[in-house]
């Protein structure tokens, strides 16, 4: 088989695959589910996705998102509002990938359902079949393959978590369009208003959290909440516990430097930025575009993960950074204190953690 496939049908995947269609290259996308879920993480939109979805002709705006007109920072009790440079979205990931897959499809992909044991150039190990092409594109996200696993460099490793709340007038007058960064010791949580007012609340922080919580995830919030008050306003408008998806061992930082000829390694596969930067729905777009266009121009993938690498170097980098210092108190206060003295600097900071 010739055709190039790609393992995963989210952002990156999708796009890959979409262009690798319109390229001539009839591509085969798999996805281990048939129904499209929602995953935990690329919940915000940032000016630059916005741009780029806008690209392909799927408007943010046109399925629904929630508009994104600033950001707002709290340690403690301490509060800072900053106005985006340019207007982002909020939207689930249940949304945003069906329509990608949809548009994929559209463009001439063929669409199968497969679970991947394992992946090795050349070789989907799959549940159903074996599937063999000389260029595959992992686009798995932070699930690793067999075969293919992505290092963990510490015994306490970041924890992501997310929790959906639904829509109320108290959460709105809360929230309002504003993406909420509650910063605290140990990991920070994202809240944003999604399609039909529901709030996505994200939260990545350390392992030792849930252990010292006694593996209670509904427990880790309302810690997280005792001291931070305007986070624990925010979780009050539950009226009961409410299910808490998680996903473990996140390497936030790491970058695939290179890469085996054949498997080109698509969003976080390729790179994984910490989420607080609201830019891991860009990466995946560029890094499934860049996969593509590589592919399509005869390049191999060694030389498309080295330039994807340096791409990304910036914005990983930047938002590797404002994370550990975000991960203390001293480092949360100064974050938010100077978010408010000179609003400029936090303006720098997103523009600095975008990819180009």
């Amino acid at each position: 088989m010739n055709r190039p496939i790609v393992l995963g049908a989210g952002p990156a995947g999708s796009m890959a695959a979409l262009l690798l269609a319109q390229g001539g290259s009839e591509p085969i996308l798999i996805d281990r589910n048939a129904e499209v879920g929602d995953a935990i993480c690329g919940g915000f939109l940032s000016w630059r996705t916005a741009e780029g979805l806008r690209r392909l002709g799927c408007d943010p705006a046109t399925l629904g998102a929630r508009p994104v007109t600033q950001l707002r920072l709290f340690a403690g009790r301490r509060e800072a509002e900053v106005p985006l440079p340019e207007m982002a979205y909020g939207l689930s990931r249940h949304v945003l990938d069906s329509a990608l897959r949809q548009l994929a499809i559209a463009k001439g992909a063929r669409f199968e359902i497969d679970r991947a044991r394992s992946v090795a150039p050349g070789l989907i190990e799959g549940e159903r079949r074996r599937w063999e092409s000389p260029a595959i594109f992992l686009a798995t996200g932070k699930h690793d393959v067999r075969g293919e696993k992505r290092p963990r460099n510490t015994d306490n490793q970041a924890l992501g978590m997310r929790v959906r709340m639904p829509p109320s007038a108290q959460l709105y007058r809360l929230i309002g369009t504003a993406i909420e960064l509650h910063l605290f010791r140990g990991g920070y949580a994202g809240i944003v208003l999604q399609e039909g007012g529901s709030a996505n609340v994200c939260l990545a922080l350390r392992k030792s959290s849930l252990l010292e919580a006694g593996g209670d995830m509904w427990a880790v919030l309302q810690a997280v909440g005792r001291d931070n008050p305007h986070f624990a306003r925010r979780i009050a408008c539950a009226e009961d516990r409410l299910p808490v998806d998680t996903i473990g061992a996140v390497p936030y930082g790491w970058i695939a430097q290179d890469t085996e000829e054949g498997l080109y390694r698509l969003g976080d596969q390729a790179a994984v930025i910490p989420s607080l930067a609201g830019e891991g729905m860009a990466i995946a777009l560029a890094s499934g575009a860049a996969a593509a266009q590589s592919y399509l121009q005869g390049q191999g993938a060694s030389q498309y993960q080295r330039s994807f690498a340096r791409r990304a170097a910036q914005p990983v980098s930047i938002a590797k950074l404002l994370w550990h210092m975000a991960e203390t108190s001293s480092g949360a206060l100064a974050i938010t204190l100077a978010s408010r003295i000179v609003p400029t600097l936090a303006e720098l900071a997103m523009r600095l953690s975008r990819i180009d």
